[in-house]
């Protein structure tokens, strides 16, 4: 066989194998795709619910409040249909202190990130988590300082600096000030204990049967610091779509998703999330950031991305 007829072969071969059906592997990796792409969706519209019920004049510790009680609700059902209620007394004193701080603490910042800095930088803000991962490790774990971590905590570092340094959003309409991003850090914070304390709850306990515990003591956290207001219907519905479709629907999705996807790739998929914030923060407020913000998002995108890559 001379040159010209192995070249005309091997072209062959590559139509054959672009046109051969999807295998079943093939169907899964899309599948889980699907799956966590819906989930970053579904997060991502965290900051336009909010926005809506805030515009409705609730406050946001009302909204942390009612997101944790009416999510409870459908993570109950779901244990109660699964017969996954079980849960051991010696896991109770940590459990209460990851839900005040998992869930009081980390519903209540980032709402009045989303309240004082917009919905785009209380998402980005929230994306510090795998900074807050690396420092919480390295002392609670004692899990080694790679070059990677590092660089990754100084890219965060130097996002929230030139995003602090981006001027506002929307014409002015929100500033961008220290409120906003110890709000926004804070959330990161308490993000990063998924990963931290979270990881100590997650071979014994399914979600339903850990959040069906969490947030009832996360939302008796957050009570005392409520004040209660009427409420119309859009009110209402801004509630339940930040509970349902932003909580519990995406939980649900990507659980899912991993079933399907190895966690690593789930989770550099699901860093979309900020992204999807950020459009529909544009689409429905008139957020956006200056290019200096950008700057400071992407480089704390890159250090998500980074300690995704590493693991």
């Amino acid at each position: 066989m001379n040159k010209g007829e192995k070249n005309l072969k091997k072209a062959e071969e590559t139509i054959f194998l672009a046109d051969r059906p999807l295998c079943g592997k093939d169907v899964a990796m899309i599948t889980g795709y699907f799956f966590i792409i819906a989930a970053a969706i579904c997060w991502g519209l965290i900051g336009v619910f909010s926005g809506l019920a805030f515009s409705q004049g609730i406050q946001p510790m009302e909204v942390a409040f009612w997101r944790a009680v009416i999510a409870w609700g459908c993570f109950t059902f779901q244990a109660l249909c699964l017969r996954q209620m079980r849960i051991d007394p010696k896991d109770l004193p940590l459990l209460s202190i990851f839900a005040l701080l998992g869930i009081s603490l980390f519903y209540i910042s980032y709402q009045y990130a989303v309240k004082t800095g917009g919905v785009a930088l209380a998402s980005v803000l929230l994306y510090t988590a795998p900074a807050w991962v690396v420092i919480c490790s390295y002392f609670f774990y004692r899990e080694k300082l790679t070059t990677i971590k590092l660089t990754a905590v100084a890219l965060v570092i130097s996002g929230v600096f030139l995003i602090s340094k981006s001027g506002g959003t929307g014409g002015g309409s929100v500033s961008i000030g220290f409120v906003a991003l110890i709000s926004g850090l804070a959330s990161g914070f308490c993000y990063s204990l998924y990963y931290t304390i979270g990881k100590h709850f997650s071979g014994k306990y399914t979600s339903a049967n850990l959040f069906m515990y969490l947030l009832p003591i996360g939302a008796m956290g957050i009570l005392p610091f409520v004040e209660f207001v009427p409420k119309t219907t859009e009110a209402w519905l801004a509630l339940v779509g930040l509970a349902v479709v932003s909580t519990f629907i995406a939980n649900i999705f990507y659980y899912q998703g991993i079933r399907y996807l190895e966690a690593g790739r789930a989770s550099i998929v699901a860093t979309l999330e900020p992204v999807v914030a950020a459009v529909t923060a544009f689409i429905f407020f008139g957020e956006y950031f200056s290019i200096v913000g950008y700057m400071g998002a992407a480089l704390i995108i890159v250090a998500v991305l980074a300690t995704i890559w590493e693991k």
